[in-house]
């Protein structure tokens, strides 16, 4: 997951940063941090691409990276 993904799937689901970060289990710094380009233990973006995952968001390898919701 890098940042532009990150933001993609935070606009896809319409969630905030403080909602982002309870969903994820981490702090909004932290979110922000990621957002920013900032990096981050590989541990702590493994656990929000999961969260992520978990709410639908399915992330594209392919083409330069993207994500979407499943449907």
């Amino acid at each position: 997951m890098n940042t532009a993904q990150c933001r993609m799937a935070r606009a896809a689901l319409g969630l905030g940063l403080r909602e982002f970060a309870e969903l994820a289990g981490v702090s909004v710094d932290t979110i922000a941090r990621l957002q920013r380009g900032e990096e981050l233990k590989d541990v702590t973006i493994l656990r929000i691409r999961a969260a992520l995952e978990k709410a639908g968001v399915v992330f594209i390898d392919e083409n330069g990276g993207g994500v979407k919701l499943r449907g």
